[in-house]
């Protein structure tokens, strides 16, 4: 009987190459891994590590494994990267991204450039831009988080922290924006906190600068900037339940559809001013191609639990049971649903929008430092330029809020 590990072989070519494995012995490599995808220069994998997929990109620099065995399945990991234990599936980890051991990682995930978690952090379409931290024992699936300007100035969840994204009707059109798109790429807004032991009942959306206190569970939006926030605990009662009554299903349309428009401008943003950052760094390409298609994972996500809804409010009547606006309404959503979903399908076309873009573009490319990294060059703009750059995105969320109240006329929606 041949006892010889069907990888060993390719784990030997990688050592050969440089690649630090200090028990080979221990080290799954699937067969589909392309072995060119992993760097030579300082990546370092611990015993009783599984690296699987045929989309897996190792960069330079990383660390695999260092608290407890690893599974990787289909990510792409930049330079520098330290996952040391847990399991990470389909998800893009940028320069310097960290996570601690039980970590659990699901599909759709982009962790920008040094976003962090400590121990037990669990995460799935989920978005974290740089900085961001995550304490211990987390669940922060469907959420995009931004805010911060360094590794000490940072937007932080504290630990035993929950994002609740699972309703009793069995929705999750619940993904929270915390912070956004438009001011967050600037890296230059106050951190967000939420206090541990805490939690947000999705979906909400959260201005920068706020400070939730400890055991505050949010309901509620909070889109206002710089805020000490201290979540009232609910009095104990017992009312009728009524069934798939949605009494909320405006403000959660309005959640959603901004967290979309959101993402349409990251897209934009990562498309036009973050892929030549990418052309420096080994496997560069690769990685800004997993970065893209973990963008799209996160649209087609939320597009499927909105339509989702659609089809379960079709024909329901009001709370009271009676047929009136809410009823029409919800009818309304199914009924325009198909027409919502184009809007996200293709990037805006809006003149206003393409000479802002074109505006920012020019001025970026005279005052960014040359040879800088994209955090330096990005942190290195002039207030101006920056402000610039976010009316451009701005634009862009703007219009897609407006073009989706226009699909759903009667809706009202963004105070329409």
């Amino acid at each position: 009987m041949d006892l010889k590990p069907r990888c060993q072989d390719n784990v030997a070519t990688l050592i050969r190459r440089g690649v630090d494995i200090p028990n080979p012995l221990t080290i799954d490599l699937g067969d589909e891994v392309d072995i060119d995808r992993i760097s030579s220069k300082g990546v370092r994998i611990y015993p009783g590590c599984r690296i699987y997929g045929k989309e897996t990109v190792i960069s330079s620099g990383v660390r695999i494994g260092h608290e407890g065995p690893v599974t990787i399945e289909d990510c792409q990991l930049g330079p520098q990267v330290e996952l040391k234990g847990g399991f990470f599936a389909r998800s893009v980890f940028l320069e310097k991204a960290n996570l601690g051991s039980g970590a659990q990682v699901r599909e759709g995930c982009i962790l920008e450039e040094e976003a962090n978690g400590a121990h037990c952090v669990g995460i799935k379409q989920t978005i974290l831009f740089p900085f961001v931290t995550l304490g211990s024992l987390i669940n922060f699936c469907d959420c995009l988080m931004s805010g911060g300007t360094s590794r000490k100035h940072h937007s932080e969840v504290g630990s035993s922290y929950i994002h609740f994204n699972f309703t009793p009707e069995g929705d999750k059109t619940t993904a929270s924006l915390i912070g956004d798109v438009p001011r967050g790429v600037m890296l230059n807004q106050p951190p967000i906190f939420l206090g541990g032991q805490g939690g947000i009942v999705g979906p909400i959306r959260m201005g920068f600068g706020n400070v939730v206190a400890a055991n505050s569970v949010l309901r509620t939006d909070y889109p206002e900037d710089n805020n000490l926030i201290v979540g009232k605990p609910l009095a104990e009662k017992k009312v009728p339940y009524v069934p798939r009554a949605y009494p909320g299903l405006r403000r959660i349309l309005e959640d959603n559809i901004l967290y979309l428009a959101n993402l349409m401008a990251l897209e934009e943003w990562y498309r036009q001013v973050r892929r030549p950052f990418f052309g420096s760094q080994e496997f560069g390409p690769l990685v800004f191609a997993g970065l893209l298609d973990k963008l799209e994972l996160a649209k087609k996500e939320r597009v499927k639990r909105l339509q989702v809804l659609a089809e379960k409010v079709k024909g329901l009547s009001s709370r009271s049971g009676e047929p009136g606006p809410d009823a029409a309404f919800k009818n309304l959503l199914s009924e325009k649903f198909p027409e919502l979903e184009a809007l996200f399908a293709s990037p805006l076309q809006d003149g206003v929008a393409f000479c802002l873009r074109e505006e920012f573009l020019a001025a970026f490319e005279k005052t960014a430092p040359s040879g800088a990294g994209y955090i330096e060059a990005i942190q290195g703009l002039p207030g101006a330029v920056s402000e610039r750059g976010t009316a451009w995105l701005q634009r862009l969320v703007d219009r897609f809020c407006e073009q989706a109240a226009g699909i759903l006329s009667a809706s009202q929606l963004f105070g329409g």
